[in-house]
């Protein structure tokens, strides 16, 4: 996708979070997220503070890193999925790691990540995620286990094994689901008070 490529909405109206504790990344993602359009930009250097922000803000999407600390990148889209702080459950999460295997892939996938970016990236690259997850949102599901985009991207007519999804998705509740006790320990230790977002 060039990078002078118009979509089919305004880029200047998105609110887009960043959350990497690379400053470099951070601003390679601003550079280029500016330079395509978008205004308002904000970055956050850890999983906590990016949390606190999108609570804070209206935002349309999220980027962020895999490998974070005190909480990494899958922690945090538990909490922005599933805790009752959380403003909005449903936004578009593009999750970056140098790592891309099948198995990495796939655990973001389980924890409700919408896309998945491969470090080194390159614009067209990050500008079709972009867009994939803004012209073509997937509806979201809730299982015992699991709330999130629909992890199946493509509906087989012809499977009639367990656990077929439904026709229609129905409408659905947002709950919480509790952080290991490694996770709440690493919340109490960044900075006062943020252990109250894993408490909820």
């Amino acid at each position: 996708m060039p990078l002078g490529m118009k979509l089919a909405y305004r880029l200047e109206n998105l609110r887009i979070l960043i959350v990497d504790d690379n400053a470099h990344i951070r601003q390679l993602l601003r550079t280029v997220l500016s330079a395509v359009g978008v205004r308002n930009i904000d970055v956050a250097e850890d999983g906590v503070r990016g949390f606190e922000s999108f609570c804070r803000l209206d935002y349309d999407l999220v980027f962020t890193d895999y490998e974070m600390e005190p909480i990494s990148g899958i922690d945090l889209v538990e909490l922005i999925r599933t805790s009752t702080k959380s403003p909005n459950p449903y936004i578009p999460v593009i999750m970056i790691s140098a790592y891309s295997d099948q198995d990495r892939v796939q655990l973001a996938r389980d924890h409700g990540v919408t896309e998945f970016l491969a470090k080194p990236f390159t614009v067209e690259r990050l500008m079709s995620r972009m867009q994939t997850v803004i012209e073509e949102p997937r509806a979201f599901v809730k299982t015992d286990t699991y709330f999130g985009p629909d992890r199946r991207r493509q509906e087989d007519p012809s499977y009639m094994g367990p656990e077929r999804r439904k026709t229609e998705l129905e409408e659905v509740d947002v709950t919480v689901r509790e952080l290991s006790e490694q996770q709440r320990n690493a919340l109490r230790a960044s900075r006062e008070g943020v252990d109250k977002i894993a408490s909820d």
